[in-house]
């Protein structure tokens, strides 16, 4: 088994030591799952649950203070013409998004599922929800964001203002060598508008695979998603190895957008590579 996961794409991280350890740790641990599926989930379900990511315990808060997490997940193996595919978002209380987003792919016949039905398809499923996604850190930031009381005559300006700082999000690939799994989650971006939904759930933007490899993308949500990062880090591996595909892609993503992003990319073979062009993006890889 061969995977690969990162940490999110920004600014450089509080306590990176332990965050590489948090990373080394997961990746081990996923490398001895029975299938990629498995792998790819218990490597992001392992940063989820460490307070230091955002994703999972430890993700940011929208405009009206509630948090909500997202994750997506696709699956090639060789016979689904295209790969099966899961997200849900926009889910309050669920440490564990990509296990929801396996869920969707599993268990549904959709691609995404949203909001509060995400969450009772989580428990249903036994997925833990009602969970208290706060830390110390992300109250006292909260607090000393002064959010607005009023509507959206007060909430809009304040999230133009605020939104955006720190993108980070977190994710794995692994590979077998026959199936391969690209799996993506987030708690999302500080401050952004309630209900608001980045690049992490959406096929082709935060995460992609078929039969010629698999990305999971971090960054700048709103220009992934417009510039389909993930997909397009694939299409490159047609013609580069999976480290300059990496690196071609964030290349022409800062050339097209200006914006902050990160990827990392394995092929069916388990060659892997990443790039970005934020201050930081830590990953971890295991044969």
């Amino acid at each position: 088994m061969h995977v690969i996961a990162h940490g999110g794409a920004g600014s450089v991280p509080d306590e990176p030591a332990k965050r590489q350890r948090t990373l080394a740790t997961a990746v081990e641990e996923a490398t001895r799952s029975d299938d990629p599926l498995e792998a790819a989930c218990a490597a992001v379900r392992a940063l989820e649950d460490d307070p230091r990511f955002n994703a999972g315990i430890g993700s940011v808060a929208q405009s009206d203070g509630t948090i909500r997490t997202d994750a997506g997940l696709m699956v090639d193996d060789g016979t689904t013409g295209g790969g099966t595919v899961g997200a849900a978002c926009g889910m309050p209380g669920v440490a564990n998004a990509v296990d929801v987003a396996r869920v969707v792919a599993t268990e549904t016949p959709h691609v995404m599922v949203a909001g509060e039905p995400a969450v009772d398809l989580a428990a249903a499923f036994d997925v833990e929800t009602d969970v208290d996604l706060w830390t110390d850190r992300t109250r006292e930031r909260w607090d000393a964001a002064d959010p607005p009381s009023g509507g959206l005559d007060e909430t809009l300006p304040w999230v133009r203002e605020q939104f955006g700082r720190g993108s980070d999000t977190v994710g794995a690939v692994a590979t077998d060598g026959e199936s391969l799994v690209a799996a993506t989650s987030t708690g999302g971006r500080w401050f952004a508008l309630a209900g608001r939904v980045g690049d992490v759930p959406q096929v082709g933007a935060g995460f992609y695979a078929d039969d010629r490899g698999g990305a999971s993308a971090t960054g700048a949500g709103e220009a992934i998603a417009r510039f389909g990062l993930a997909r397009r880090a694939v299409d490159e591996l047609e013609r580069r190895s999976s480290h300059q595909a990496a690196e071609e892609v964030i290349e022409a993503f800062a050339d097209a957008t200006g914006e902050r992003a990160g990827l990392v990319v394995v092929d069916h073979d388990g060659h892997a590579g990443s790039a970005t062009n934020a201050a930081s993006m830590q990953t971890a890889e295991r044969p």
